[in-house]
């Protein structure tokens, strides 16, 4: 038992010091998410640094006339397009380009595809948004954030321990269940508590920390979180064939980890509209992927 110990301790230490290979977020992006994070937001000075950075400005024009927004005419003003995305899609999509330009400047382990990491984190982040829409949860404007940086732990642990991430996939196989008690046996930890772990150190609310760090855990009766959000739509897209790696499949209903969020009236309305921000041009997803 000892030894154990001592080498989880030592996995653990290896795989949340791999978060200090990501480079800190541009000043420009630094600012424009604090700015956003601000009940007195300016569009004005948003507009403005927005415009510094070509790669966010582009996005968010792209966005704003895509299909999804059903306008007639092009919008070529930053200005115009925040006017109307709104304060909510804009953080969603600057904080979705973002992340992903951190994540590519990983050098994951041969095998890890960061293309379908990003794909599935942003499309837990979408459906998560969706979902606060109807359901009832304490501070509903964390889950995008909760949902795209839910398995952040499982791309450290890759990243760090790739020998010891080569047996959880051997155990797990294609079942993502199966997967969580691989991590627990050949690590002592879950990829869950990675995550919340290493985000304390980017100063996030509370409540999308305890999100992250509870999307594994059935929903207490009676009670939904933000958790058991991000925990429905990690299902879900699951079921719906995006999943965060090669060789995880599931083959079930996706819409019935929904249910467990209670949201059984607008489950059919929830896949409909995530389905269509899923294909914007320009949205999280397409930045995601670009």
């Amino acid at each position: 038992m000892k030894g154990f110990a001592t080498s989880k301790d030592a996995a653990w230490r290896k795989a949340i010091l791999g978060l200090n290979q990501l480079p800190p977020f541009s000043p420009v992006v630094t600012r424009l998410l604090g700015e956003l994070s601000n009940e007195d937001v300016s569009f004005t000075r948003v507009g403005a640094l927005i415009e510094k950075d070509t790669v966010v400005a582009a996005n968010v024009l792209r966005l704003v006339n895509s299909a999804i927004y059903g306008r007639q005419g092009t919008v070529s003003s930053v200005r115009h397009a925040i006017s109307i995305l709104g304060i909510n899609k804009l953080r969603n999509t600057v904080l979705a380009i973002s992340i992903n330009n951190l994540w590519n400047r990983l050098r994951p382990p041969q095998g890890w595809s960061m293309r379908d990491f990003n794909r599935h984190s942003s499309a837990v982040a979408i459906l998560a948004d969706q979902l606060v829409l109807h359901v009832p949860v304490s501070y509903p404007e964390g889950a995008f954030t909760a949902g795209l940086l839910h398995d952040l732990g499982k791309l450290l642990i890759a990243t760090a321990l790739p020998d010891l991430n080569r047996r959880i996939e051997a155990l797990g196989g294609e079942d993502p269940e199966l997967r969580l008690a691989a991590e627990q046996e050949v690590l002592g930890f879950g990829h869950a508590q990675v995550s919340e772990t290493a985000l304390k150190r980017w100063d996030l609310p509370v409540a999308v920390l305890e999100a992250i760090h509870d999307h594994h855990q059935p929903p207490a009766a009676g009670r939904i979180t933000l958790g058991a959000v991000v925990r429905a739509a990690d299902q879900c897209v699951n079921r719906l064939g995006i999943p965060s790696q090669p060789g995880i499949r599931v083959e079930a209903d996706p819409v019935e980890p929904l249910f467990q969020t209670g949201v059984d009236r607008h489950a059919v309305r929830v896949l409909d509209d995530f389905q269509r921000e899923l294909a914007a041009p320009g949205g999280p997803l397409a930045s995601a992927i670009a």
